[in-house]
């Protein structure tokens, strides 16, 4: 199920607002969704990296995939992209797609390990031979959690002009595996805070990598920051593009 801040309408229509302007991760992808002919964006949130590609002359074929109606409701504004709401062990996609992304740590809400086993095999089925699969997760060598306190609180601008305070606390401390956290969010035009809880698993190179071998990909690169830097243990991210085998 889909974390309330994506299922909610009112929510999701914060989402891009809440990113504070030019993102440098859709930097990083666009230029491989422009080489690809069939783009297949797992996640895709609202929409806005396939509408980028469109809009930067993509002639091919885009579709975005995400389980969570409040946020298509959003990327359905744009109708020149295939939007289906679902997951990838909901969909029968067999080998149709060059190149599959998922951004903004989408990834991360894989929890258990069957889980991730499952959707990788998903991906493999749903790509082209040599299709590639890009994606990142934040490293927990870099400890991003320590940063998600009321303190960093994040305030956005709703459809409606009002201002909307979020703000994140940590619910359950790194085991090891995940964090739990609730997003809070408050406004002077609503009756009461609305609560989104999340919970995401970080997982280090190693066994990230051991998880892709598994399934039936091998890495072509990974960097640990949006500026193709290498991937060292203080990286904040681990980028991966792996090729299918």
């Amino acid at each position: 199920m889909a974390d309330r801040l994506f299922s909610d309408a009112e929510l999701a229509a914060l989402y891009d607002g809440w990113w504070q302007g030019h993102r440098k991760d859709f930097d990083f992808y666009l230029p491989l969704l422009m080489s690809a002919e069939a783009v297949l964006d797992v996640g895709c949130g609202t929409g806005t990296l396939l509408h980028q590609a469109r809009e930067s002359s993509h002639k091919g074929r885009l579709c975005g995939l995400d389980p969570a109606a409040g946020m298509l409701a959003q990327a359905r504004k744009w109708r020149d992209i295939e939007w289906v709401l679902g997951d990838l062990t909901s969909i029968a996609y067999e080998h149709e797609f060059d190149l599959l992304v998922t951004t903004g740590h989408a990834f991360q809400v894989l929890i258990m390990d069957d889980e991730i086993r499952k959707s990788l095999a998903a991906i493999r089925r749903t790509l082209t031979n040599n299709g590639r699969f890009a994606f990142e997760t934040r490293n927990p060598l870099a400890c991003a959690w320590k940063s998600w306190t009321p303190e960093n609180a994040v305030e956005v601008t709703d459809p409606k002009g009002a201002t909307v305070r979020i703000t994140t606390q940590v619910d359950t401390p790194f085991d090891g595996r995940t964090v739990s956290f609730t997003h809070t969010f408050t406004s002077s035009t609503w009756a009461r805070p609305q609560l989104s809880q999340s919970t995401l698993r970080f997982l280090d190179a190693d066994l990230l990598t051991s998880f892709l071998t598994d399934a039936g990909f091998v890495i072509e690169e990974q960097f640990g920051d949006w500026g193709r830097q290498p991937l060292t243990e203080t990286s904040p991210e681990i980028i991966t593009i792996a090729r299918s085998r």
